[in-house]
């Protein structure tokens, strides 16, 4: 079943929803990223350039009160750089996810005509239940409004044959591992950056003790501050934890899959949507949480 985007009928005006609501979710989770990056720049740029004013006061005044003065701007900026990416508005960006992957679930379990959309009339159970969500989400409606729903027909979904192939696979192939990859990337990078830094810090360290320079000294003082903000940057991302559980996640779905082709799996489309659902509630409850 396909459609250009304008038709009226219950899985095209559900599925328009799914867009409008899943790209709020994306400009949202967007501007929490770069809240949060920006802070740790600001954090980064502070320690610096308070380190740099205090070595330069013996022997330039004026380039010590220039460097003091954007250090205190980058400390004072980095607070307000913050706001963006509070908890409010991580739980918010969780619920307009949430919302958008509950209408996702609802078109596709009905394009398979699964449980519960394998009644007489389908159509309506599938408008009790968008209303119904719509209903209970209508405080997020001003991070969705003026989004337009994108261009797109409705998955090729007439069956279970071909929902295992578009949705249980394609969740599998082309959003789990591909994701439990990215976060295991992101979380190497933040992993060496917080060895670098601790070495360059012992380095200093030892530099100060063996030499006595209490210049650099002050110095160790900065990088630690900086591996602080990069933990703390990190930790909020909740990197390991999100690698862990779309590989788990995937790992699941295989099973379920490689069950149901021997026969194992007789409700494969409600198995599959609750296996997503379980995930998604877990790692939105997460990342939703205060940070550690």
């Amino acid at each position: 079943m396909t459609d250009s985007g304008g038709s009226d009928d219950p899985a095209s005006l559900a599925w328009r929803q799914q867009s409008v609501w899943s790209q709020s979710a994306n400009q949202l989770k967007k501007s929490i990223s770069r809240s949060r990056t920006a802070a740790l720049c600001l954090t980064v740029l502070g320690a610096l350039l308070g380190t740099g004013a205090a070595q330069a006061s013996s022997w330039n005044a004026a380039a010590a009160k220039g460097l003091a003065l954007a250090a205190a701007v980058a400390v004072a900026l980095g607070p307000i750089a913050a706001r963006f990416a509070t908890l409010e508005r991580t739980r918010d960006w969780t619920r307009l996810r949430s919302v958008s992957e509950a209408i996702k679930a609802d078109v596709y379990t009905y394009l398979a005509h699964a449980r519960p959309f394998d009644v007489p009339d389908p159509d309506k159970v599938l408008m009790r239940r968008l209303t119904q969500l719509l209903e209970e989400a209508r405080d997020l409606r001003k991070y969705s409004a003026g989004v337009t729903p994108a261009a797109r027909g409705l998955p090729p979904v007439d069956g279970v044959g071909s929902y295992i192939k578009y949705r249980l696979t394609a969740q599998i192939d082309d959003y789990y591992r591909p994701r439990a990859r990215d976060m295991r990337r992101r979380l190497a990078r933040t992993q060496r950056a917080e060895i670098g830094l601790a070495a360059i810090a012992a380095i200093l360290a030892a530099l100060a003790s063996v030499y006595g320079r209490h210049g650099t000294a002050a110095w160790v003082a900065a990088v630690t501050t900086i591996i602080a903000a990069v933990t703390a940057h990190g930790a909020a991302a909740r990197y390991e934890y999100q690698a862990i559980e779309f590989a788990r996640t995937a790992d699941e779905l295989e099973r379920l899959r490689a069950r149901y082709n021997i026969g194992d799996a007789p409700d494969i489309v409600q198995d599959s949507e609750h296996i997503i659902s379980i995930q998604n509630e877990g790692w939105m409850a997460k990342l939703s949480s205060p940070e550690p």
